[in-house]
């Protein structure tokens, strides 16, 4: 059986508030009798028990993050900006991936309420879900993370992905090309949606017919293999799209595997813009030009705002924050 705290200060030959004083307020403590406490709990290996002390406390130091599919290397850093703050600020984090299935996230949303996390930070399947609503009105702190809705009455941290949309279409103008293809993602996600607007609004700005200029394939998820597979069967189709923007890098993967597997070359036959700059975009086979997103500043800004209002939950007014994507230009364009 684990020791306890009360084994402690038998073992000292001290109070079990003074063991409580040496682990949480030791400034309370005379050095002497700090040390004697210390050694016994060396020599127990006695651990606190750090979530029963917060309980007592009604405080937590822990934070939940939920993100849609933790297999995306975009999530990967972002979690990791947000363990670097929750780190640096004391916090324990616990990390939930819901698979961008609603179920699986309020399964998650109310485990992380039972284990009394202070505040969460969520990217949600769906802005208008009753469970968010829930949290807020039962007075949790939520952050969205790569979401943004300014009729939700919470923090958020986004990128404009309209703006993003407009870069890709502009850059695929001006390299000449009046056949674009979008390789998206499902475009009832609002990231797939505003990059598809931007698109359509940089070729009428580009002197273009978006009606004609743009065609768009949508596929179920935000994968390399299932856009490798849509491709294949465009090519197999004799579609030719001459240029290729997708929703993101991993859908860019799967793209040019598709052109490289059917002996098209990459950019002379089909020129391809992806969406997130992960790591691997740049060591592609044919290195990647994308849509840069700040991705571990977007995870840090996120989680200093939500201790933030962790801490000042009155004074704290609700900040939406908006990050401007950059292009970045590879071989690939």
């Amino acid at each position: 059986m684990a020791p306890s705290v009360k084994d402690v200060a038998e073992r000292a030959g001290v109070s079990v508030g003074t063991v409580s004083n040496v682990l949480n307020r030791p400034d309370k403590v005379s050095a002497a009798t700090r040390e004697t406490v210390l050694a016994v709990i060396a020599e127990l290996g006695f651990v606190r028990n750090s979530q029963a002390a917060q309980l007592r406390a009604g405080t937590s130091r822990s934070l939940g993050l939920v993100v849609l599919d933790l297999a995306n290397p975009f999530f990967h850093d972002m979690a990791r900006g947000v363990e670097d703050v929750a780190t640096e600020l004391g916090y324990a984090l616990v990390l939930c991936n819901s698979d961008g299935q609603a179920a699986r996230e309020e399964r998650f949303l109310r485990l992380l309420e039972e284990q009394r996390v202070r505040g969460m930070l969520i990217t949600p399947v769906e802005i208008g879900s009753e469970r968010l609503d829930a949290l807020r009105r039962r007075g949790t702190p939520t952050v969205l993370v790569d979401r943004h809705d300014p009729r939700v009455d919470c923090c958020s941290v986004a990128v404009d992905d309209v703006a993003g949309g407009e870069l890709a279409g502009a850059h695929l103008m001006a390299t000449g090309h009046r056949r674009i293809t979008y390789v998206t993602g499902p475009l009832s996600l609002r990231q797939c949606k505003d990059r598809l607007t931007g698109l359509r609004r940089a070729v009428a700005d580009g002197g273009g017919d978006p009606d004609t200029v743009v065609t768009v394939a949508e596929v179920p998820a935000l994968k390399a293999r299932i856009a490798y597979e849509t491709v294949r069967r465009l090519f197999d189709d004799g579609v030719e799209p001459g240029a290729v923007f997708c929703a993101n890098d991993l859908l860019a993967l799967g793209v040019l595997r598709a052109a490289i597997s059917t002996g098209r070359r990459v950019p002379e036959d089909i020129a391809l813009l992806g969406y997130d700059d992960i790591e691997f975009a740049a060591d592609a086979a044919v290195p990647l030009s994308s849509i840069r997103q700040s991705t571990l500043h977007i995870g840090r800004t996120a989680a200093r705002l939500l201790v933030e209002e962790c801490d000042h939950p009155r004074s704290h007014s609700h900040q939406q924050i908006m990050f401007r994507p950059e292009l970045v230009v590879r071989e690939s364009s």
